[in-house]
Order: C-alpha cells, then sequence, then structure tokens
C-alpha cells in the first residue's frame, strides 16, 4: 500500500475499505512500507482509522534496512525516477506477492510496469 492508500482510508474511501474488509477476513497481510506510514500518519489521535488498521494483527509494517535500501536505489537507476517511498512499496509488494493499492498508479508504472495495481481516489467513494 501507497501513502495515496491510506490517505484513501482516513477519508473513507468506500472501495478501499472493502478491500481490507474482505483481506481481513481472508487472513491476507497488509504490507505497509514504514516510510510510507511515516507520510500519511500526521496526528495518530485525529485518524483513528490508520491507527485501527496499524493495530491489526495482519498489518506488518516493512522497514527500509540496508538491504532494501540498496534494492530500492537499483530500482531507482534502472528505472530512471527518484521517488524512494514509491520504489520501496514496489519492492515490497514483488516481496510478498501483492498488488499494490495506489493512487498514483502512473508513477508505480514508472517503477514496475508489470506489477499488479488497484488503483484508489484519495477522495472518491
Amino acid at each position: 500500500m501507497d501513502t495515496g492508500g491510506l490517505i484513501a482510508i482516513e477519508r473513507g474511501n468506500l472501495k478501499i475499505s472493502r478491500l481490507l474488509g474482505k483481506a481481513v477476513k481472508a487472513d491476507y497481510r497488509i504490507t505497509i512500507p514504514a516510510a510510507v506510514w511515516a507520510q500519511a500518519i500526521r496526528q495518530p489521535k485525529r485518524q483513528a482509522e490508520l491507527s485501527r488498521i496499524a493495530k491489526l494483527p495482519e498489518t506488518d509494517f516493512i522497514p527500509l534496512d540496508r538491504d532494501d535500501a540498496n534494492s530500492v536505489g537499483h530500482l531507482l537507476a534502472t528505472s530512471g525516477t527518484a521517488d524512494v517511498v514509491d520504489a520501496h512499496v514496489v519492492l515490497c509488494a514483488r516481496r510478498q506477492g501483492q498488488p499494490v493499492i495506489t493512487s498514483d498508479p502512473d508513477d508505480i508504472r514508472l517503477l514496475d510496469p508489470t506489477i499488479e495495481i488497484v488503483p484508489v481516489s484519495k477522495t472518491g467513494r
């Protein structure tokens, strides 16, 4: 999930809420790179829905450690892009075999044109 996916949750996007509900019922993992979380969470006490997602046992936070940083740097070099957070999203999705939930599918496609994407609107329902 990228930052746009988390913002969609926060803003009550019905598509993403339904999708996450199905994922939880099916015992699927919800993967959030830590840098994505940092971009989205600004006032945890007021962002109740995000805080709820963070506490789910199905939610995994993935740190940007040295090995991932090296892989992200390589992905950025080969794609000719510069967004470290988006590259880490793609790396995590590849590793977990998961689609990317994003409000910026074009940016994600620049990093990996073959990755499965679930597009969401930050504000739309």
